[in-house]
């Protein structure tokens, strides 16, 4: 009679393994989760550092040009705020366009 008897402990032990298994997979699981999301980010970051460095790109070829730019803030001083270089004598047709 004493051969057919079980150990008692093995079932315990086997849903205590089975707990821990179920554990490490839904851990798992939370990771890759977890994983996919930060790619995703990272995607997102990745293309808003491409469109900053075009932009500053654009910025330093702009600033290296000095002629284009003191040329294009003097058509603005003189169309936006209405300056003018000093002895220079500035016209305004008043009269009505016909």
């Amino acid at each position: 009679m004493k051969e057919k008897e079980k150990y008692k402990g093995s079932l315990i032990l086997k849903i205590a393994v089975l707990c821990c298994a179920a554990f490490f997979l839904v851990s798992l699981i939370g990771q890759q989760v977890r994983i996919k999301e930060k790619q995703e980010e990272l995607e997102v970051l990745q293309t808003q550092l491409k469109t900053q460095q075009i932009k500053n790109e654009e910025l330093k070829n702009s600033l290296e040009q000095d002629d284009d730019l003191a040329d294009y803030a003097e058509k603005v001083a003189r169309r936006d705020l209405d300056y003018a270089k000093p002895e220079e004598r500035v016209f305004i047709d008043v009269g009505g366009s016909d």
